[in-house]
Order: structure tokens, then sequence, then C-alpha cells
């Protein structure tokens, strides 16, 4: 067993290694829209499916409460919470409008909607999108593999070239903290 545990952990590395190589731009212009975004009374959106929905809910947390030190709360909501709407949508209309419908009543031209998906390929974060950028809001997607439509049809894109859906889902909650922190030291609220 320790040897899965090193494969893993040089695995792990390996793709963080490459976010070092690769992304740090791509990264800081992202931090630096979102930013943008707030000081402008937008709103962040984040939506995802299963760990990426617990990542949206996890970095819209870390905005509303707070990331390093007590300050203000900013303006982030995921759209992977209420399960009445989820329901009621999936149900009425279909899985793939879950996103957005939510999109279409609470999202405009001055937010952001971010879309996490490990494939790129998830078909409720591509309709969220079409609607986001219907309503002259700007669409970030992070994702992984190739970054699949949704790196296609996104303003900006941010790909982790890993086929591991695990390696991929670490680097995106690594990211999403980094946002945190340079938005929050822009913000000057720390």
């Amino acid at each position: 067993m320790q040897d899965v545990i090193k494969k893993n952990c040089l695995e792990h590395l390996d793709v963080i290694n490459k976010i070092l190589e690769s992304h740090i731009d791509t990264i800081d212009m992202f931090a630096d829209m979102l930013t943008t975004c707030l000081e402008n009374d937008g709103t962040i959106f984040w939506c995802g499916n299963g760990g990426s929905a617990s990542d949206s809910q996890h970095l819209a947390a870390e905005l509303v409460g707070r990331f390093k030190k007590d300050r203000r709360a900013l303006r982030s909501l995921a759209l992977t919470t209420d399960t009445s709407i989820l329901t009621s949508v999936g149900n009425d209309y279909g899985f793939e409008e879950i996103f957005s419908r939510q999109f279409e009543a609470l999202g405009g031209p001055q937010d952001i909607l971010v879309g996490i998906s490990t494939s790129g390929n998830s078909k409720n974060i591509i309709r969220a999108f079409n609607t986001a950028k219907s309503l002259g809001a700007l669409t970030l997607a992070i994702t992984g593999n190739d970054g699949g439509e949704l790196s296609q049809i996104s303003d900006e894109s941010l790909v982790i070239k890993s086929e591991s859906t695990a390696r991929i889902q670490e680097a995106h909650i690594l990211i999403g903290h980094i946002f945190c922190d340079i938005i929050e030291q822009r913000l000057k609220l720390v």
C-alpha cells in the first residue's frame, strides 16, 4: 500500500508542477476578472457536478464567509445547492437545465459564471454557459483532460492536462483557493 500512496502523491505533484509551468498567467487573469466582477457589484456564480459541485459550494462559501481573515462578505453563489430548484427543474425541464434556469433567473451582464468540469463535457454546464453568454455575462471554464466542449464555448478556460479525475479535482480546488487569496488581496480585505 505504500507504493499506492507514493504513486498518488507523485501524480499529484506532477499535475501541480504543470500548473506552475503553464497556468500562472491564466490563474492571475481569472482572479483579476473575478475581482473586477466583485468591484462592479457583480456576483460570481459557480456550477459543477459531483466533486465539482462540492468545489463550487466550497469556493462560494470561501467568498461569502471568509478565506484568510474576517472581512465583508463577497457576492458569490453556487448553483448546486437548492434542492427544490434542482429537483423541480430536473423533473420538469430535464437535468440539462438545472443551472441554466437558475442563471436565467438570477444572473446578468455584470456577473461571471464559473463552470467546473473534469471532462469539460457536462451538458448542464454547457447549457448554463450558453444562457449566461446570451445575457451578456462572462463565462470561465475550469476543466481537465482536453478541455472538452466547455473550453471551446467559454470566454476563457483553464485546462488541467490530466486524465485522472482525482488529480484534476485536486488541482481545481487548489486553483480555487488561489483565486480566493488573490481576490482578498486585490480588494485589500486582508
